[in-house]
């Protein structure tokens, strides 16, 4: 943590002119500062256009003439996505941008003036003050296959959010009309959907038999062979159905535009995860990543929106902070805390870790000998939960090894290295 620190306090030095940014979604603020936190120039307007963006640039090029400065750093605090257009504009130029933690700029703002007084001018001042301290961390610019990635998977996980949506209010809308319905389709599968297209309401089923309602459902595309059973027991519960009776021409017209909306979203998730396999597949460390036993296209995928390249972090130990898998405690005088994991990092990526650490540990022998050790091992051994959150950290380890190397996923190695634990132990 030191020698980091200590590079990026390296990183500002007398001749660095420092660019405090706030940033917001029309009009941001900046100030410049110098190495000493000294202001050089009071916070000013940026508009969030190119006229603005150039008129930035420009001032900075001036301050820097006027100042005697030679480098340039320029620092935000990151605001949803209003500073990506701003980042790609600094990128053009080969002005460097850092981030400062929203967290850090809070509890920073009562230093020089002691009061909880919040603008964006003095955003601004706080932010570069961070930065000449070493306050700040690098941001990745996506480009290319990365860039992509990353807006196909954010894509897909809100066509995924539209789906439950529309699921939802699908289940709403029988628990009105059809309450009997999931008596006969616990899940929504190809005959529940059928069912809900041609014969939606219980008066639609009253009357008909079993055979008809079967003819009736093979019409539907993709329907090949509706189950007899199924039909008979919704003609069943259908004749003593205790839904709504009244509303009846507006409540197929909602159920009929919610299975078509459903329908289409589906499609549209289906279409994404297939440009998104063939774009991850176009890349060098798609062939490391599927090479580990349990980890799928749309596992390899998430885990390249969330962290991009793996081979462009210099220590996995980067990559477990980013997950926010790192330990935290609090601990005074002769009180000892309990250690916990951080959760300070990107949530996306601690969900895709522990989605896909579950089968790994039932198909994956390496991961399922160390997992069976943390558990049973004689010295502190590990509960269920807390052996998973270990092996996401030792996941990523190994993720990072193999495209680090550019070599596939060697089981014998992870085994080498249980040996050394049990003969340690």
């Amino acid at each position: 943590m030191n020698s980091k620190w200590n590079e990026k306090l390296n990183q500002v030095t007398e001749n660095t002119l420092i660019v405090g940014m706030d940033i917001a979604k029309s009009t941001h603020y900046a100030c410049f500062v110098d190495e000493r936190g000294r202001v050089l120039e009071k916070a000013f307007a940026i508009h969030q256009s190119r006229e603005g963006f150039e008129a930035l640039y420009q001032n900075v090029l001036r301050a820097m003439k006027v100042h005697e400065k030679t480098d340039v750093i320029v620092g935000i605090e990151p605001t949803g996505h209003y500073w990506m257009n701003l980042a790609y504009f600094l990128d053009s130029y080969g002005i460097p941008l850092v981030m400062v933690n929203p967290l850090h700029v809070k509890r920073s703002k009562e230093l020089d003036d002691n009061l909880q007084t919040k603008n964006d001018k003095k955003d601004a001042v706080v932010i570069a003050r961070l930065m000449k301290d070493g306050r700040f961390s690098y941001p990745r610019i996506l480009k290319d296959i990365e860039a992509e990635l990353r807006i196909g998977s954010t894509l897909r996980s809100k066509l995924t959010e539209d789906l439950s949506s529309i699921k939802n209010r699908i289940i709403r809308w029988l628990d009105r009309y059809f309450p009997e319905f999931t008596q006969v389709y616990p899940t929504f599968g190809k005959m529940a959907f059928a069912t809900l297209e041609k014969t939606p309401l219980p008066q639609d089923i009253v009357g008909k038999t079993a055979e008809e309602l079967v003819f009736l459902y093979r019409q539907v595309e993709g329907m090949r062979a509706p189950q007899l059973p199924k039909a008979k027991l919704l003609v069943d519960v259908s004749t003593r159905s205790i839904g709504w009776t009244e509303g009846l021409q507006m409540a197929r017209f909602e159920i009929a535009t919610l299975i078509r909306q459903y329908r289409l979203l589906e499609e549209e998730i289906e279409e994404v995860n297939s440009q998104l396999a063939e774009l991850a597949k176009s890349t060098e460390e798609y062939v490391y990543l599927s090479s580990v036993p349990g980890l799928g296209d749309a596992t390899v995928v998430d885990l390249l929106f969330v962290v991009g390249s793996f081979s462009h972090y210099e220590d996995p130990r980067q990559l477990i902070k980013l997950a926010g898998l790192t330990l935290r405690e609090n601990s005074s005088g002769q009180h000892q805390g309990r250690k916990q994991i951080s959760k300070r990092g990107r949530k996306r990526l601690r969900n895709v870790l522990f989605k896909v650490i579950v089968p790994l540990v039932r198909h994956n022998e390496a991961f399922k000998r160390l997992h069976e050790y943390y558990t049973t091992r004689q010295q502190n051994p590990l509960r269920g939960k807390q052996s998973m959150v270990v092996l996401c950290g030792k996941l990523l380890k190994v993720l990072h090894g193999i495209c680090k190397k550019k070599v596939n996923f060697n089981k014998h190695h992870m085994m080498n290295d249980l040996h050394c634990l049990e003969v340690a132990s």
